[in-house]
Parts: C-alpha cells; structure tokens; sequence
C-alpha cells in the first residue's frame, strides 16, 4: 500500500485537488468551484466527496498520511483562512474543523505562498538547504522565508507578507488599502500597471499600445519584450530594479542561501530573473554581496499548488 498525502489549494475561483506520494509524483488531480458555497461546510462535504471519488480511481491502494490545504490567508497555528478578501466565507473560517468532519488523518493549512515554500524545500531546488526565501509572483506577491530549516510563521502565523512592504511611498493603491506596496509593482497585475505608466509618458511606438487595459497581460508583455519592444523591456527592467531593492533588504535580515522565483510572472525568465539580480547584487550589504542565488523555482508549474500543500504533510510529519 503506498503512501500518499492529499494537497488541495483552495483558489478564488477553483480549488485543485491533488493525490501525492513522497517523492513528489502526482498519482491523481482534479478541480471543483471554489465559489458557490456561501457555507464552508457545504464546501467541505463536495470537496471530501470528490477526494474519495480520486481515491477510488486510482489503479493501487493507498495509505493517506494526511492533507495539506493552501489557501489565501491561512494560518498554520490556528487552522483558519482569515478574512480572505477573494472567497465567500468572510471573517475567521476554520477550515481544518470542518476538514476533520470528513476526513479523519492530520490537517494542516498555510497560505499559499508558504506552501510552495515547503513545496520547494521537499520536492524542489531548495532540497538540502536551511536557509532560502520563496517569493510568489502571481496576480499578487508571497513569500515563505525558511531560516535554519523552519518556514517563519512569526507569532501569529501571518509571517512573511513582503508583498505588503512599502517600496514607495505614497505609491500606487494596494487592494490592502495600503499605498506602493511591492505587489503593486512586482506582480502580473504590477507589471501591467507600469506599462500603461510607461505608454502615458512616452511617446515611443510599442505593438502594446493597440491592447486594452483589461485585455493585457504579463504573457502578452513577454511576448512583446522577446520582440524588442523598448517599453516592454523598460516594464521588465523597472519591475526588476524595484524586487531586487526589496530583495536585497531581505537577505539583510536573513541571509539566505537562494531566493526562488515562482509563478505567472517568473515565468518570464531571464526578461525578470537578469533585472531583479542586477539590482539585488548592486543593493545588498557588501557582506552578503554575490553570495545568495537568485533562481527560477524547480516545482512543476502546472501541479506546484497541490505539490505545496502536500508537502506539508510531509514536513510536518517527519
């Protein structure tokens, strides 16, 4: 009978479900609508019915260790999302209780960006290390920070939020209510903010003018930038020079061996990863100056969330 944990990541608008065994190999993933559950319970039952379902369809019997949940705002010490500003369940939702209803193995929950932390430490580059910091740059901006082989939870569980670090004051409006946050700038939704900036004071021809607002995307400013458009590339270089600051003061307070990029944005490789160093190197202490990497994460992108949250299982477990 093989081992496995059951990783789910609970998304604004779907939750995936993944069937893990400890080498990292994802025997079987599915989805269901995270919206539409106005009751967490309610929730819950359709997702333990649908984890039985994947259970049923493997072609081997397994022993489930437990189940690693990522989800936005979730507190490993409590097992609660707290005020999640993008699901339906408002205030404090304790998703491990209702979890446990159905499905009796040990729960753990952490936000998502912690979760592809652990994902990094057990199933990807930062396999060995002690000391590294995980950075998310999705349509928001995450960290997990891993310091002498122990993911920072702080006293609260809420350690970690260098998206919400003020990079320049009074600068753009964060959906945290909060102004020139870092997720304003170094995020998918960052990088299109500051081309439409770069359009509006300049007059240099780019083949992104022709795009909408809502219709441009990271992907599309990539596929601009591998073309030579100047102001895609300004995007990437400015993008670049305002995560490496960042990331400079945080290797000030950790020293870590790398810094991993993930995510929609990291995606863009070099364009992100050759802006972001140059700045981290040219900003950070002499001290640590040349001695963290800066690197692309190694998780496999299409299955890194339910990778992350069953690493949890794993971490915790050993």
């Amino acid at each position: 009978m093989k081992a496995v944990a059951i990783g789910v990541d609970i998304g604004g608008t779907n939750t995936v479900i993944g069937i893990i065994d400890k080498d990292g190999n994802c025997l079987f993933d599915t989805s269901i609508p995270t919206r539409g559950y106005s009751d967490i319970n309610d929730f819950m039952k359709v997702l333990h019915l649908k984890i039985k379902e994947s259970v049923s369809n493997l072609e081997e019997q397994v022993d489930i260790k437990g189940m690693g949940i990522g989800a936005p705002n979730g507190n490993f010490y409590k097992g609660t999302i707290e005020f999640a500003p993008n699901l339906e369940w408002k205030g404090v939702v304790n998703i491990v209780e209702a979890s446990k209803k159905h499905l009796d193995v040990p729960t753990y929950l952490t936000n998502d960006a912690n979760a592809a932390a652990i994902g990094e430490m057990i199933y990807g580059g930062a396999k060995g290390m002690n000391d590294f910091i995980m950075i998310t740059l999705g349509t928001g901006t995450g960290s997990g920070i891993v310091a002498n082989g122990k993911l920072i939870y702080g006293h609260d569980g809420f350690a970690g939020e260098v998206g919400h670090v003020t990079v320049i004051e009074n600068g753009r409006e964060c959906g945290c209510g909060k102004k020139g946050c870092l997720e304003t700038y170094a995020s998918a939704t960052g990088i299109v903010r500051t081309v439409f900036e770069l359009l509006a004071n300049s007059r240099e021809e780019s083949i992104l003018r022709s795009i909408s607002f809502n219709d441009l995307s990271s992907k599309k400013i990539y596929n601009a930038a591998i073309k030579g458009d100047k102001i895609a590339n300004q995007a990437f270089e400015f993008t670049g020079m305002i995560l490496g600051k960042c990331l400079a003061n945080s290797i000030a307070y950790t020293s870590p061996e790398a810094i991993f990029l993930f995510g929609g944005l990291a995606q863009a490789g070099n364009l992100i990863l050759e802006p972001t160093n140059k700045y981290m190197q040219e900003n950070v202490l002499k001290i640590f100056q040349h001695k963290t990497k800066l690197v692309l994460s190694k998780l496999d992108g299409a299955k890194a969330a339910v990778l992350g949250s069953s690493a949890l299982v794993w971490k915790e477990l050993n």
